[in-house]
């Protein structure tokens, strides 16, 4: 979306402030959808949260103490926007090869992870609280790709449950950080677009449907990796 946002001519930090409220409102039927089906691990939300809340909160703080006006923190949402989708395009491309190799045959790597998994998933947090706080990139497949790593033994739709319980209230605080410390949120935009995401959803669904899986993985992932290349080279 924000990349989008950004092509349509809105400014960054205005695509990326709205952008975060946006998803934060959307995600939250299928945290709800989850929750009532159980198939969210609330210890996991737990530790990624202690992580990200803080760090998003500290993140928007600091831009809003160290700079005084959105043009001179703009390379900085910059890179971080190609940065994070230029991640985010690789794990689509190698989620499952990554979930085989790791289910396999997780090796003394794979031990060590299963180890230090709160730890980890804690580092985890702060990373994404700094990083979609800075792009809102990441809460999604991101995220999910970090959890897979982490716990290659969990079935598919905990991975995804778990991952949208955690970016509901990541991107809520940090869309309100946006918002109250640094102004970057046009409520109109934001309207316009649940209202236009309503019907796009059914329209979307029924695309979807008629698409390989395979192709569509592909074809998402060499988007966001060709707009990734350009937002981080800017």
């Amino acid at each position: 979306m924000t990349p989008l946002l950004i092509l349509f001519g809105f400014p960054y930090n205005v695509a990326i402030g709205t952008d975060l409220l946006y998803a934060a409102i959307t995600k939250a039927g299928g945290m709800t959808a989850h929750a009532k089906r159980k198939t969210v691990e609330w210890r996991i939300v737990g530790f990624l949260a202690a992580g990200s809340l803080p760090a998003s909160i500290l993140t928007a703080q600091f831009l809003s103490s160290v700079f005084t006006d959105s043009s001179e923190y703009q390379s900085i949402l910059t890179r971080s926007l190609g940065v994070m989708l230029v991640l985010t395009a690789g794990v689509i491309l190698l989620n499952g090869r990554l979930r085989k190799s790791l289910g396999a045959n997780p090796g003394s790597a794979g031990q060590f992870i299963q180890r230090h998994n709160d730890w980890i998933i804690f580092f985890a947090g702060i990373f994404l609280g700094v990083f979609v706080t800075l792009s809102s990139v990441g809460a999604g497949a991101f995220c999910a790709a970090v959890l897979m790593v982490l716990y290659p033994r969990l079935p598919a739709l905990h991975i995804i449950g778990t991952d949208i319980s955690h970016a509901v209230p990541l991107t809520l605080i940090a869309g309100l950080g946006h918002f109250f410390l640094l102004g970057n949120v046009d409520f109109m935009l934001l309207g316009c677009l649940l209202i236009g995401s309503l019907p796009a959803i059914h329209i979307g669904t029924a695309l979807a449907s008629k698409i390989p899986g395979n192709l569509l993985q592909t074809g998402i992932a060499t988007v966001l990796l060709g707009m990734g290349i350009k937002f981080a080279a800017f």
